[in-house]
């Protein structure tokens, strides 16, 4: 099997994208084929990069760009679980991203890495089968934060040079607790004056700035008509308060504008079991998912 071929601009070619296959090469069924560690910004940075993983064979198939979690200051898109192969068999082409950590840059700028990294994908989707014009983007936890953003407030994807999110056909974030940055704040607030829990150190407000940031951090704020906000599917853990009122806030919200959104209310789990199980073939969370995928491509 021929490697995947990786076609960038001389002046981001720094580091050599590694090429492997899933299964060994010699075998017939390989599930996918990936390219890791291609760079999608200038200079090269190890945290600016994102890993491609397509199905044999791939030709103008959806694409799938996934963020990764760790509450913007740890993670990596290499930790992704079965959903590189769930989503190759599913025909869609899996595109993880890293991002700079807030501990480093401010949350806009992690906000830039996740718009340049679409737009790397845009640009590059065709080389590996995937049609740059049918993308899902997803994220989990602190990617779910940047998800919605990205899919709200089109000022970052304008800024690298793609004006519409038309191409963008659903947004899923996955248990985030960001969406209305000020609500959650309040709420963490509320919850320690009455509890005695302490304060985190390094909790929202820092992560965030002031109000004025928190609040142009928070997709709530930027759900509007005739903007080609995509669907979206909310899921959240049933038994976590924050994530299910921060799903509903957000789902409201784009419903009050006439954009398509609805919450799924995942039981019999927690945070991390939510993310890990997506893509196993008795995960009903996954079935509401793929459901959600396919309407959104008949539109």
């Amino acid at each position: 099997m021929k490697s995947l071929a990786i076609v960038l601009a001389a002046a981001t070619m720094v580091l050599t994208p590694r090429v492997v296959l899933a299964a060994d090469e010699a075998k017939s069924d390989a599930k996918y084929r990936v390219a890791t560690d291609v760079p999608y910004a200038v200079p090269a940075n190890p945290r600016q990069m994102l890993d491609v993983y397509a199905p044999p064979g791939a030709k103008n198939l959806p694409v799938v760009f996934w963020i990764h979690g760790g509450g913007w200051v740890s993670g990596d898109k290499s930790v992704v679980q079965v959903k590189p192969q769930a989503f190759a068999e599913k025909g869609y082409v899996f595109v993880s991203v890293s991002y700079r950590y807030v501990s480093d840059v401010k949350m806009a700028a992690i906000m830039n890495d996740i718009a340049k990294g679409i737009r790397w994908t845009h640009d590059h989707a065709a080389q590996y089968g995937g049609d740059p014009d049918r993308m899902f983007v997803m994220g989990h936890s602190a990617g779910a934060q940047l998800a919605a953003l990205v899919c709200t407030d089109e000022r970052y994807l304008a800024a690298e040079g793609l004006p519409s999110l038309a191409f963008i056909k659903g947004c899923v974030p996955v248990d985030g607790d960001t969406y209305d940055v000020p609500m959650e704040i309040a709420t963490t607030l509320a919850r320690s004056k009455a509890t005695g829990e302490p304060l985190l150190k390094f909790g929202h407000p820092e992560k965030f700035g002031d109000p004025q940031h928190q609040h142009d951090l928070s997709s709530v704020y930027h759900a509007a008509r005739g903007k080609h906000i995509p669907p979206f599917l909310l899921l959240h853990v049933a038994t976590h308060p924050e994530t299910t009122a921060q799903a509903a806030r957000l789902r409201d919200v784009l419903l009050a504008e006439g954009i398509p959104a609805k919450t799924y209310a995942a039981k019999d789990t927690d945070h991390e079991k939510l993310n890990a199980r997506i893509g196993l073939p008795d995960d009903p969370v996954t079935k509401v998912l793929y459901e959600f995928m396919e309407e959104a491509l008949k539109k």
